[in-house]
């Protein structure tokens, strides 16, 4: 890999996730900063469900990599996979070549977990990245497509139906976009199907949806997923799934051909890692400067991170933005501190609260002085995360989508840019 030599330390970031844009920020013209991911860009994960939905097209929601750091002196991107790193030798390798470092920064996110039955991987719809959330669009869309051309049946019925499994924020969000789908857009679309016949299930093993939220906001969740005809099954585990039928542990059975699965969420360790510093949910291991454990070098930071130490989150932080955005601050902070010699502070999460919104007027709100529900809360959320965009013109063109869907009901991304079939089709991706 062609990196220039410089006079400064070198910083090596993989992954363009909150982490490590916020990183590379603080390091500005500080350090030689490389940074590396599989995408030339950075993705907002918050809005992928819209996506997903017809709500707004990919083009909003990600940001050029090359483009947020334009101007940085001694900074540079490549695209690329990394593969393993030595901390003795400082090389990181990956699949266009190797590059050493004086620090790495492991800020590689997380992957969907299927809790070891990798089956349901093949057969499953996912919404982790850009290309999912459009699969995801298109296999919706072809499911009404189909059912037209298909003769009254069982598996007619399975082409309407749609099973989520996981009732934390992606579900719920998810569940209330389909249910604003099938009341107001879609009949539209199909005259010829009676949309009642369209079953949301959003199914969840714990006894509550949101269950990181307090008993209020997620009761009143509930009660806003009910009133749009979403049908929440709680303490409900799926055991198996085969293209058509869903089975959960209590022997329940759901016929769909569309299970979404948003249930969990692994990390991705990179090889180089020692066994010891890697959870069972994949989570690497760091004291509380972000220093992977028996490492001096390398950290840990976001999703990927489980920081020990910490009284306040003894099973490791929420994997949300804010806990990303915070550790990548107080990392580039301490390494500047480096620089100078003085001494380093341990990571404090400062909790900004939680929201999810389930749909047209309808969210809650968490924070240390405001809890709301309703209209409130929605402003709230459509503004947090305009904020949190990248780039004016993501930010303008999603305000205007979301006022255009407000004003007419209407969604206008219906488009099946490429035909989407996995396993549960009958034919492979």
């Amino acid at each position: 890999m062609d990196i220039p030599a410089s006079e400064k330390q070198r910083v090596v970031i993989i992954g363009g996730g909150f982490a490590g844009i916020e990183l590379v920020r603080k390091l500005r013209d500080k350090f030689q900063v490389v940074l590396i991911d599989r995408n030339n860009f950075h993705t907002f994960q918050p809005l992928l469900y819209q996506v997903a939905t017809a709500g707004i097209e990919p083009d909003s929601i990600i940001f050029p990599l090359r483009k947020i750091f334009k101007g940085y002196k001694d900074f540079y991107f490549r695209m690329a996979k990394a593969i393993r790193f030595d901390a003795e030798s400082k090389v990181l390798t990956t699949d266009i070549g190797d590059v050493t470092f004086d620090y790495l920064v492991l800020a590689t996110g997380t992957d969907t977990s299927f809790f070891g039955n990798e089956k349901l991987r093949e057969l499953t719809l996912q919404m982790k990245s850009v290309r999912e959330a459009l699969d995801m669009r298109s296999y919706i869309l072809q499911n009404f497509e189909q059912a037209l051309t298909m003769p009254e049946g069982t598996e007619k019925e399975a082409l309407f139906d749609y099973v989520i499994c996981g009732a934390g924020p992606t579900g719920v969000e998810l569940a209330g976009a389909l249910a604003e789908l099938k009341k107001h857009v879609l009949p539209n679309d199909y005259p010829e199907i009676d949309f009642k016949r369209m079953q949301i299930y959003l199914i969840d093993g714990g006894s509550r949806v949101l269950g990181a939220m307090n008993e209020k906001s997620s009761e009143k969740a509930l009660d806003y997923l009910r009133q749009m005809g979403v049908d929440v099954l709680l303490n409900k585990r799926v055991k198996d799934y085969d293209g058509t039928t869903v089975t959960m542990a209590d022997g329940t059975t759901l016929h769909t051909k569309s299970l979404i699965w948003a249930a969990g969420v692994k990390g991705v360790p990179i090889e180089g890692l020692s066994p010891d510093v890697i959870t069972p949910s994949g989570r690497i291991l760091t004291d509380r400067m972000n220093r992977v454990k028996n490492q001096q070098i390398v950290f840990a930071l976001g999703d990927a991170a489980q920081i020990e130490g910490d009284p306040v989150f003894e099973k490791g932080h929420p994997q949300v933005a804010q806990v990303a955005i915070q550790q990548a601050t107080q990392l580039g902070e301490n390494l500047v501190r480096a620089q100078g010699r003085m001494q380093w502070k341990p990571f404090s999460y400062r909790d900004k609260g939680s929201m999810a919104t389930v749909g047209r007027n309808k969210a809650v709100v968490e924070t240390s002085w405001l809890k709301t529900q309703g209209f409130f809360a929605w402003l709230i959320w459509m503004f947090v995360h305009l904020m949190f965009l990248v780039g004016f013109r993501n930010r303008f063109v999603v305000l205007l989508n979301w006022t255009i869907s407000y004003i007419n009901y209407d969604r206008g991304m219906r488009l099946i840019i490429r035909p989407f079939r996995n396993k549960a089709n009958g034919i492979s991706q």
